[in-house]
């Protein structure tokens, strides 16, 4: 319920240096007061004792801040105690808060909701911090980092200020549509006011799918014949031996994913099985599934030693020639690479470096999810009808537009949003 006072750990795991429990809600206060015996000034920290408010016990010293609502990151009283992060300290503190009347632990995702439901924070702006918290690049943090501050919804705000001026414009024609060339007029003002919006909303469109895959993370596929160091191409980027390198030709059976950071993209990273005519089993389906994860990788390195060309469906693939510390020249177009002494290891970062900064590079794009994507389109759709129809009749128009606000709104949360808000939530930490 609204009403309760939440409290968690809003720090990081313990043990750690320090502890930071956060409490919010209208007892959040008279929650401080009691372990304390004083409400510090606002937003300026106290050092002092925590008492257990039935004994006496000291629990530990530590910072003590108040923020009284509206003025805080919930939007309602919040209190924030910096203990010493042990486990035992923690637990004593949360003893303490859970015997006071009307508090309890806080729920998944809980600060943040309340947060949005106090107008802190919109839909969009939530979504970012979610994908902050899970940044495991630097692109990522880049990204979630610009949608967590309010890009996203500072230019939706644009979209639909122009779209309410063109709103009101329509509905003002349909009271004067017996006089003359107002109709017309008016149509040409909506029409010139819109096209630049619908342009903007287009490019922002079309650069969603850069920002999913910053997102969501590229797949990098290795592929090639049967040992000519996919694995230990695999071991050299993750630095740290995760697939097994053998002589034996069909080592690898099945695709094996590694996680990690290339050119400050996340990246995974796959290890397939050698392409070749097998008759085994095991290793036909190996080299089925290799094929088919290649496929849809973002970018393959195809890997030989004799400079053997790629399947047709990998024609796109980055060619690379490899074991040239025993001997032969790679041809033109092909990067020669040496994992035995990690000869062309620094070249070949540097091209698949660019080949993903293609992918994914430039400013943080402003649609991020699907869900974003979908109601931008669909607010396209709607204003596209109204520019591209000169034909449109007043009311239709003003039906049009309506619509596609509407969709806008679903961008940042102000309509429609609670089952979109209840996945949002169930991934954040509680705490957060």
């Amino acid at each position: 319920m609204a009403a309760d006072t939440i409290f968690a750990l809003s720090s990081g795991r313990l043990p750690a240096g320090v502890a930071v429990v956060r409490v919010s809600g209208p007892a959040a206060g008279d929650a401080l007061q009691s372990l304390t015996g004083v409400i510090p000034l606002p937003r300026q920290a106290r050092y002092g004792a925590l008492r257990r408010a039935s004994s006496g016990e000291i629990l530990d010293r530590g910072l003590q801040l108040f923020f009284p609502g509206p003025a805080s990151a919930t939007g309602e009283n919040v209190a924030e105690l910096h203990l010493h992060g042990g486990r035992a300290v923690v637990a004593a503190v949360f003893s303490a808060l859970a015997a006071m009347p009307g508090l309890r632990p806080a729920e998944p995702g809980e600060f943040t909701r309340r947060a949005h439901g106090n107008g802190k924070l919109d839909l969009s702006e939530v979504e970012g911090l979610a994908d902050l918290i899970a940044a495991e690049s630097e692109a990522q943090r880049r990204q979630a980092l610009a949608q967590a501050g309010g890009t996203l919804s500072r230019r939706v705000d644009t979209w639909r200020e122009a779209l309410l001026w063109s709103l009101a414009v329509t509905e003002t024609s349909l009271d004067f549509a017996d006089e003359g060339d107002v109709e017309e007029r008016l149509n040409d003002d909506v029409g010139q006011a819109l096209a630049p919006v619908v342009a903007d909303m287009e490019a922002a469109l079309r650069d969603s799918q850069r920002g999913e895959r910053v997102r969501d993370g590229l797949v990098v596929a290795i592929a090639g014949p049967p040992n000519v160091g996919k694995s230990s191409l695999l071991n050299r980027l993750a630095g740290r031996d995760v697939a097994i390198v053998s002589p034996v030709a069909g080592t690898t059976r099945d695709v094996l994913e590694v996680h990690l950071e290339l050119a400050g993209q996340s990246v995974t990273v796959l290890d397939t099985a050698g392409l070749r005519e097998a008759t085994d089993v095991v290793e036909i389906e190996g080299v089925r599934r290799a094929l088919a994860r290649a496929e849809e990788a973002h970018l393959v390195l195809w890997l030989s030693d004799t400079a053997e060309r790629p399947p047709q469906a990998l024609g796109h693939a980055l060619l690379v020639r490899t074991k040239m510390d025993l001997g032969g020249v790679a041809p033109s177009g092909w990067i020669p690479l040496s994992t035995a002494r990690t000869e062309g290891l620094e070249e070949l970062l540097r091209v698949v470096g660019g080949l993903l900064d293609e992918l994914v590079g430039g400013e943080p794009a402003l649609i991020t999810r699907e869900r974003q994507r979908r109601a931008l389109d669909l607010a396209l759709g709607y204003l596209r009808a109204v520019v591209e129809n000169e034909g449109i009749s007043g009311e239709l128009r003003a039906e049009e537009l309506r619509l596609a606000a509407r969709a806008l709104d679903r961008i940042v949360g102000r309509i429609d949003v609670e089952d979109v808000l209840d996945r949002v939530f169930s991934t954040f930490c509680i705490g957060k």
